[in-house]
């Protein structure tokens, strides 16, 4: 629901605005619109938390705006199993404020060694709601990840399309050959293409889609079947922002960010209302001196500031009326889960993100840090 107020004579931290006329040449009070979007609360479905101190650190940020997020299980050790998958959780709901109805959804970290009765186990659980697919080397933590999809893995794609387990595909190859750019075309041509074509009942999510390739092919597939994920900085930043002013490392992410016209691909295929595209944030939290080093950490902290963002690409793409759903309903769908019924309201009113948030073992730096948004939610 979107709520428009109108002031004839007050300006409302705006600036002001130039004398306008009506067609009498009658001079007209200058009016000032202030809008209230309120949506169904969201979900997060990608979203990572680490563990221990960094867990605390940020957590609330999420459990502030969100009502459920599917959590990321590239801990070391990984979280590979479903007793290992309990055990984070209860980390997770201890680590929580009070008071907060934060539901986090887990996933199994899925190897080489992954067994069929550990699919079976997950969905018995009732905590576990999908099986993450790395390919091994691609991203923070992926060491552990497989090496023989086709091959190794085959039992355990074929126990999730029983269980109606969903798999999460992280889509890139790590062939150090091809070039970084390049590397989720290919996966989507070398494996996911195949993988959907041999087990066509199971569901997958092609996670954090950075390129008008993981946008055609989601979109060529059938619904229900496929989704996607998408990230505030792959609909608001394209490579230019890995180098403006010098090298940014707090832009870094991967997948890595990629040329325009992927943005305004990804941009156009989530505002035009598509169920197949929903939340998932990527936000993945490093202490700064693990970002401003000589080999910094990939990941950018988006938590705080995720649904000024998406907000701010609806509102620029005039499709506010579509956050709603991209937000709130086609990421419950896609999983077969209720969708929340309780609400959140975000307003247009300027506010800045902090240039860090400082904890007791550092510093973390947020997306657009120091920048001022537009939209903010009303917690």
């Amino acid at each position: 629901m979107i709520k428009t107020l109108v002031s004839p004579c007050s300006v409302y931290g705006f600036g002001s605005q130039k004398p306008k006329f009506d067609r009498s040449c009658t001079k007209v009070k200058p009016r000032v619109v202030r809008m209230e979007l309120t949506i169904t609360q969201p979900d997060d479905w990608h979203l990572h938390l680490r563990d221990s101190d960094l867990l605390h650190a940020v957590v609330p940020h999420s459990a502030s705006h969100f009502k459920r997020a599917i959590v990321m299980p590239n801990l070391k050790p990984p979280v590979a199993t479903t007793a290992a998958a309990i055990t984070y959780r209860e980390s997770i709901m201890k680590a929580l404020p009070s008071g907060t109805s934060f539901d986090p959804l887990m996933t199994l970290y899925l190897t080489d060694k992954t067994q069929p009765d550990e699919i079976k186990l997950a969905r018995e659980s009732g905590v576990v709601y999908a099986v993450k697919l790395y390919p091994a080397g691609a991203t923070t933590n992926s060491q552990d990840g497989v090496t023989d999809l086709f091959g190794k893995c085959l039992p355990v794609l074929e126990e999730m399309v029983k269980q109606n387990m969903p798999l999460l595909v992280h889509g890139e190859v790590t062939d150090p050959s091809i070039d970084v750019f390049d590397r989720e075309k290919i996966f989507i041509e070398t494996v996911l293409q195949p993988l959907i074509q041999r087990l066509p009942q199971l569901k997958v999510v092609m996670e954090h889609i950075t390129t008008m390739d993981a946008v055609n092919f989601v979109e060529s597939c059938k619904e229900g079947s496929v989704g996607a994920t998408v990230t505030p900085q792959h609909l608001l930043l394209n490579r230019n922002a890995l180098f403006q002013g010098g090298l940014q490392p707090h832009n870094y992410c991967l997948p890595v960010l990629k040329r325009e016209i992927h943005r305004e691909a990804i941009v156009k295929a989530v505002t035009s209302g598509s169920k197949k595209f929903f939340l998932g944030t990527d936000s993945a939290p490093h202490e700064r001196t693990r970002k401003e080093t000589s080999c910094g950490c990939a990941g950018i902290y988006s938590a705080p500031v995720a649904l000024s963002l998406y907000a701010k690409v609806f509102d620029e793409a005039g499709a506010l009326d579509k956050l709603e759903a991209f937000t709130s309903f086609n990421g419950p769908d896609f999983y077969g889960l209720p969708r929340n019924s309780s609400k959140i309201t975000l307003k247009k009113s300027p506010w800045k993100v902090p240039d860090v948030f400082s904890f007791s073992f550092g510093e973390i730096v947020p997306m657009f840090a120091g920048e001022t948004l537009q939209w903010q939610p009303l917690n």
